[in-house]
């Protein structure tokens, strides 16, 4: 927490709970009457029994449970392969298969059936191993108490699919992979808090922060940054042909390889056959359709059966409801911690700078006026685009926060309003007078750029925040870029969130871990502007708004460094918070966790939908009703 400010009621309580004046029950309920969740109580309190053991509170790292198994409802006495094809549709059909260089979930999603990470997170949130024998834990021995190094222990037996063994000297591997910056790495910002990493054994290898890391398990937990590359087939000569290669068909430890692979159309996989687990998978191919729409995409599942899963229905409500009458295929909604969200350009995106658009020092003649973003963000009607585009208030509420969803770091500081002559009042009295049909302030007309990917809801939401917008005087011209291109992060395509070369860009994106420093790293500019995404580093740079504020930037560097979780939840309000008072963000809809659709054939419980899993993360268990 930063020195001066004051403490929240959720830190209150831990302190109290740490001290001996209330019990874990008095503890619990008192919180469960602030709002907190109980998957961040139930981490308090386990991590307060660690506390107890080993004399000193060591943050969410204990929230563990090793023994715990990923769900897996039905497979007894099942048999690999004897399911047949698995059909899956995904309107985003991805581009390439390799995960630490992706930024979007399509291409996540695609390299889950054959890359995986040490761990995964339950959708509770509570780490379970995966290629490791159990999680580490100060109790175990394996996290140590400082939280300045933790050591994995490699099941034994696992295979590459090619045959060779998975080896410890393929977790340091994947390390030096991702923070080199020759192979522009999206998850280079998270590795990089490692300090180093030892091979201790071919099957244990340990790991060595600088500073104390409650969020150790990040680089190698979860669906977006716990992949474990082969260290044998990138670590070549030329190891850049080697990832070329890679991009379109990896080798992984996973239940499935590829079979044929035709980016932004169609990914037919197969079994593995040296998949550790003799009995999975149950399906003997899998068949990943792209393209289309999401509607269409609904209709293949729910109404006429053709597909047995279809992944982020973002389709009007009404329309879900009509499909669903079909009787093949059921929707499945559920509350998460995603946002659709508009982001700004903070840089210049049409003067071209030392060859670069967008060159971060430059300054956007409209949205660098905070009086111009601040209309915008009275001119966004949350509460319509919740009601009429998505699942509603229940499930898919109007925000304030950038981060929600997740109770014990919701700001209560922010609120939204929907108010065109407040936004009107604002640039007039910061200079933006009208001149004709649009405002201008010193010579420079309010015209924007407002750039999206092509999907019936996103077009609805434009057109709604549009018409506000003419409203108030700005002269907005609508784009739209196939999902395909825009969610593509390929260094040399311009049309992508990446390099956003418009004034404002809207999409969905959450956090993937409990810990929510990678998400919050959006904004976050470096030492250097390292982390900004810009020529220099492939516009591999998580900030691509090219936005820059010290005092978040110090905020998220302590964070990193807090040990303990009260504080650290307040601190990321306190970030939330900066972003919203600078309107660096405009949140509009706390999205579901996942909204997709399932044959009424399978075993809908083995998906496990997660806001800390993409949804493929399980298919290995995936298998049908008996």
């Amino acid at each position: 927490m930063t020195e001066g400010k004051p403490q929240g009621p959720l830190t209150t309580l831990h302190q109290a709970l740490r001290a001996g004046t209330l019990t874990r029950r008095e503890f619990t309920l008192r919180a469960l009457a602030l709002g907190v969740g109980m998957p961040i109580i139930s981490f308090i309190l386990r991590a307060e029994s660690a506390s107890a053991t080993v004399g000193r509170h060591i943050g969410w790292g204990v929230a563990a449970q090793g023994a715990t198994g990923a769900p897996a409802v039905g497979m007894d006495g099942r048999t690999r392969g004897e399911g047949g094809e698995l059909r899956l549709i995904q309107w985003q059909a991805p581009s390439m298969l390799s995960p630490h260089v992706s930024t979007g979930e399509k291409d996540y999603l695609a390299g889950q059936l054959i890359i995986e990470p040490l761990m995964h997170f339950l959708p509770d949130g509570t780490l379970i191993p995966h290629l490791i024998t159990e999680v580490p834990t100060v109790e175990n021995g394996l996290l140590a108490e400082d939280l300045k190094s933790v050591t994995y222990k490699l099941l034994d037996g696992v295979t590459w699919a090619d045959g060779e063994p998975l080896t410890a000297d393929d977790v340091l591997f994947t390390y030096e992979w991702v923070i080199d910056p020759a192979n522009a790495s999206t998850s280079a910002g998270v590795y990089e808090e490692i300090q180093s990493i030892e091979v201790v054994d071919p099957l244990t290898v340990q790991v060595f922060f600088a500073e104390p890391n409650a969020n150790w398990f990040q680089p190698h937990a979860g669906s977006e940054f716990g992949y474990v590359y082969p260290k044998h087939v990138l670590d070549v000569e030329d190891g850049k042909a080697a990832h070329d290669a890679f991009l379109l068909n990896p080798v992984g430890t996973g239940p499935y390889k590829i079979e044929s692979f035709s980016p932004n159309d169609q990914a037919i996989y197969v079994i593995n056959e040296n998949y550790r687990e003799p009995n999975k998978p149950f399906f003997e191919r899998v068949n990943l359709k792209g393209g289309g729409d999401a509607a269409s995409a609904a209709r293949s599942v729910l109404q006429t059966g053709d597909f047995d899963f279809a992944w982020n229905l973002q389709v009007e409500p009404q329309i879900l409801d009509e499909l669903e009458q079909g009787g093949k295929g059921v929707v499945d909604v559920a509350r998460g911690n995603s946002v659709e969200r508009l982001m700004i350009q903070f840089a210049d995106p049409n003067t071209e700078v030392d060859g670069e658009r967008a060159k971060l020092g430059t300054v956007n003649p409209t949205m660098g006026d905070k009086a111009v973003r601040q209309a915008l963000n009275l001119a966004v009607q949350r509460d319509v685009i919740s009601q009429q585009l998505y699942a509603g208030e229940e499930f898919e509420p109007p925000t304030a926060n950038i981060l929600t969803g997740m109770p014990s770091m919701e700001s209560p500081n922010t609120s939204w309003e929907f108010n065109v002559e407040e936004a009107k009042r604002i640039l007039e009295e910061a200079g933006w007078t009208m001149q004709g049909d649009v405002r201008a302030k010193d010579g420079v007309e309010l015209n924007v750029t407002f750039v999206t990917s092509i999907n019936s809801v996103r077009q609805k939401e434009q057109a709604i925040i549009k018409q506000a917008l003419d409203q108030i005087g700005f002269r907005t011209e609508l784009r739209q870029v196939d999902a395909a291109v825009y969610f593509d992060s390929s260094p040399g395509n311009d049309q992508n969130i990446n390099h956003f070369y418009n004034d404002i860009e809207m999409y969905t994106d959450n956090p993937t871990t409990p810990i929510p420093t990678e998400y919050m790293l959006g904004w976050y500019a470096g030492p250097d502007n390292e982390n900004v995404a810009q020529a220099s580093n492939q516009w591999s740079g998580n900030n691509y708004g090219r936005y820059q504020n010290a005092e978040y930037d110090e905020l998220l560097e302590q964070v990193r460094l807090e040990t303990d979780i009260a504080r650290a939840a307040e601190m990321f309000i306190q970030m939330n918070d900066i972003l919203i008072e600078d309107v660096a963000v405009v949140p509009i809809v706390n999205r579901s966790a996942s909204t997709y659709g399932i044959s009424t054939t399978l075993v809908q419980e083995n998906v496990a939908s997660s806001p800390f899993e993409y949804n493929y993360w399980n298919i290995a268990n995936w298998n049908r009703k008996a």
